[in-house]
């Protein structure tokens, strides 16, 4: 298949299109695809670049390595040239520093929007924000050769890249809490188990398997997918009786949808 022109790439960032599948490639192997702020402003650009025609979303990383997490330079007095060091950001008034990391938080956010499934091919390291930027996917299919860990506790920091809330989701408070305070590495059988992961496969089939599953996906309808969606997203917070109620309105929806008589 002929490689496909970037509708961006820049900063360790590079969307493609292919119709209804967009793929954003992390994309400095070298550095393990550590993140800094310019990969985060890449990421947010990326999101607001997706054509109306995508569906599905998959992020992957070059290399042996998805993410191994914030460049380390972050955390020197010096910090990375023309961005905020840590020392800097501390020194910042309560309304600038909330502000700073919610600019920073919007790269994790948009993978999670109703019209979208999103899909993380996770390989080798992922570390920290690159632990968390796996959990911003709906779903995660991941190499044998994965190691999840949540270092920021480890650091004297809290995670606060929005992994907290899908992380707790997904395995329960305890293993959560566990996870993180410990920084211990969660492997590709564990992740599985515990549902952090959909899949496992050998690395050498990660690409394959994404594609397969991304096709699945597209299987659907789309107007169907996104109503499921956004039940299942609700469903947690919801109380029994206000799901019900919310499944007959997105059923009494498509209902009209399919008969024409939609708005």
């Amino acid at each position: 298949m002929a490689s496909l022109d970037p509708v961006l790439d820049k900063d360790g960032v590079r969307l493609t299109v292919d119709d209804a599948i967009a793929t954003v490639t992390l994309t400095n192997p070298a550095k393990r695809n550590a993140q800094t702020p310019a990969l985060w402003r890449a990421l947010v650009d990326a999101g607001r670049a997706l054509p109306g025609s995508v569906r599905v979303v998959v992020l992957r990383a070059e290399g042996k390595s998805f993410s191994a997490g914030l460049d380390r330079r972050m955390f020197t007095p010096e910090g990375l040239e023309g961005e905020l060091s840590f020392v800097e950001l501390a020194r910042s008034s309560d309304a600038d520093l909330d502000a700073t990391i919610a600019s920073y938080q919007e790269a994790f956010t948009w993978w999670r929007r109703s019209d979208l499934v999103s899909i993380a091919a996770v390989q080798g390291h992922a570390v920290g924000a690159g632990f968390q930027l796996a959990l911003a996917c709906d779903l995660r299919v991941v190499a044998d050769d994965v190691q999840f860990a949540m270092r920021e506790t480890s650091l004297g920091l809290v995670p606060d890249l929005t992994g907290t809330h899908p992380l707790v989701h997904l395995v329960g408070y305890a293993r959560a809490l566990e996870i993180c305070a410990t920084g211990r590495f969660v492997t590709a059988d564990e992740s599985v188990q515990t549902g952090l992961a959909n899949v496992a496969v050998p690395a050498d089939q990660l690409d394959d398997t994404v594609r397969d599953l991304a096709a699945a996906l597209l299987s659907a309808p789309r107007d169907a997918l996104i109503e499921t969606k956004a039940l299942l997203q609700g469903a947690v917070e919801r109380t029994y009786e206000t799901q019900r109620a919310s499944e007959r309105a997105a059923q009494a929806r498509r209902l009209r949808d399919l008969a024409g008589l939609g708005e």
